[in-house]
């Protein structure tokens, strides 16, 4: 046990677990080529994770992760199925190709983090808040990210059916090329996003705001747009012709050409550059530079 203890103090960069999980879950999880530090607490003191680092293809499934911090880790190809991760921050790591379906993410704070190809099926992110991050060919079917806070974040060409958008804001993010057949983006915030070549069919935008949005090439077959602000959203090529609930007023503040597809009646005026926002997405944030952690109680 002694030669197993200095070879993980030996290894670096490292993966430190101040967390109530036995050790043998621990070193099941990380892979050979982690190193992994432990700090057991009292199960009655509040616990924290640090998490840095590579661990990939580590299976952490169901594990309670509530606040972990990951910090420039990289947790490519990761299980993490079920796992509960409330309130748990992720700055500048790479989690592309791991598995957050049916996982716990209320509360969780993004910054310039990776999950492109990643899989969130029925997971629960309300309330995230996500700058920068990329999920791009993520699959996010049926996810909860009611009341998300997703600025700058791109979804191109994910999968985003019977997703939950309710409430949440979506300022300035990437939606290209996505499948949201279903989606429920009920109330939230859409300016300037970019919406060209996605399939939304029977998606909600009821009250929804998609003022300076771009909706180019986009199918909303049955979508409802009940009630929802379309000040210079920008409408060509659209297909809106069997979309429910647009009015000539909606129509009359948003801008197409001679290839938008309407409901009956309704016309919509030429695009002009003057009545076009060009979308800017925000520049992700620099990730953190990886360092080496110190769990709590170590000199």
């Amino acid at each position: 046990m002694k030669q197993i203890a200095e070879h993980i103090r030996s290894r670096r960069p490292l993966i430190l677990l101040a967390l109530g999980l036995g050790a043998g879950a621990l070193l099941t999880a990380a892979p050979a080529s982690a190193g992994v530090e432990m700090s057991m607490q009292d199960r009655d003191v509040a616990r924290t994770v640090s998490l840095g680092g590579s661990c990939n293809r580590c299976e952490l499934s169901g594990r309670n992760l509530t606040g972990a911090t990951f910090t420039g880790a990289s947790f490519m190809n990761a299980t993490l199925v079920g796992a509960n991760l409330r309130g748990a921050e992720m700055m500048g790591s790479n989690f592309s190709g791991s598995d957050f379906s049916r996982a716990n993410l209320t509360g969780v704070q993004i910054v310039g983090a990776n999950f492109g190809s990643t899989n969130f099926t029925n997971a629960v992110l309300t309330g995230a808040e996500a700058q920068g991050a990329g999920f791009v060919r993520a699959n996010l079917g049926r996810a909860d990210l009611s009341g998300a806070e997703m600025h700058g974040v791109n979804f191109n060409g994910a999968t985003l059916s019977g997703t939950k958008f309710v409430g949440s804001e979506l300022f300035g993010a990437t939606l290209a090329n996505v499948v949201a057949v279903g989606a429920d983006f009920t109330g939230a915030e859409v300016q300037a996003s970019n919406l060209s070549s996605g399939d939304f069919s029977n998606a909600r935008f009821n009250s929804a705001t998609l003022d300076g949005a771009r909706l180019t090439g986009a199918r909303f077959n049955r979508a409802d747009f009940s009630e929802a602000s379309m000040h210079r959203t920008d409408i060509r090529g659209a297909d809106l012709s069997g979309a429910r609930g647009l009015t000539q007023e909606q129509i009359r503040t948003a801008c197409g050409d001679g290839s938008t597809r309407l409901p009956g009646g309704l016309t919509a005026q030429a695009c002009r550059s003057s009545s076009i926002r060009v979308i800017r997405t925000p520049t992700p944030p620099t990730p953190p530079r990886i360092r080496n952690l110190v769990s709590p109680g170590e000199n």
